[in-house]
């Protein structure tokens, strides 16, 4: 794993322009066979078994702007500019629990960019699955109180959003 690691530091430039290429003409959300980055999938909970689902999500750039008003506002209130306090990645992981509604995210990861896009994988399980109800790491994911943790805030990606991530110092409070 140490070597797939470093080659994600220092990637090769055609071969990831080459799968941009592709990834631009495919959907917004696919789902994959095997996860590109298998290092960082095994990290965060991937295991190559029934009832594990992995999805790359696709999701545009830029700024997340409202468009303008024109009629009355006073100058002062015409912004259109608007900070969501959400990232990408966790933006990412509501589509897919959005699109796959039996599956529970479990958490995902950067795989690149382009120009236009952000592309990310999402790492799901079937609490359904009686492969995963008998993983004695991954059946918690079968409990009722589990369910919707994306749009809950209970991701990694979420819990950073919502401020919650450890940090290297020591909290204060």
């Amino acid at each position: 794993m140490h070597y797939l690691r470093q080659t994600w530091k220092k990637p090769d430039v055609k071969l990831q322009r080459a799968r941009m290429i592709d990834w631009r003409r495919g959907d917004s959300i696919v789902t994959l066979e095997r996860p590109l980055r298998l290092d960082r999938a095994k990290a965060l909970g991937y295991s190559a078994k029934p009832g594990i689902v992995v999805a790359r999500v696709r999701l545009m750039r830029g700024g997340r702007r409202r468009p303008s008003v024109n009629v009355g506002r006073r100058s002062k209130k015409k912004t259109n500019r608007l900070v969501l306090s959400m990232s990408y990645q966790y933006v990412a992981e509501q589509r897919a629990a959005r699109k796959f509604r039996n599956l529970e995210v479990l958490n995902s990861y950067w795989v690149g960019k382009d120009g236009k896009y952000f592309y990310y994988e999402v790492i799901m399980a079937d609490p359904q699955n009686p492969h995963i109800m008998a993983d004695k790491k991954l059946n918690w994911v079968c409990s009722g109180k589990n369910r919707g943790r994306a749009f809950r805030g209970l991701t990694h990606a979420g819990r950073k959003s919502r401020g919650l991530a450890a940090t290297g110092r020591r909290q204060q409070f």
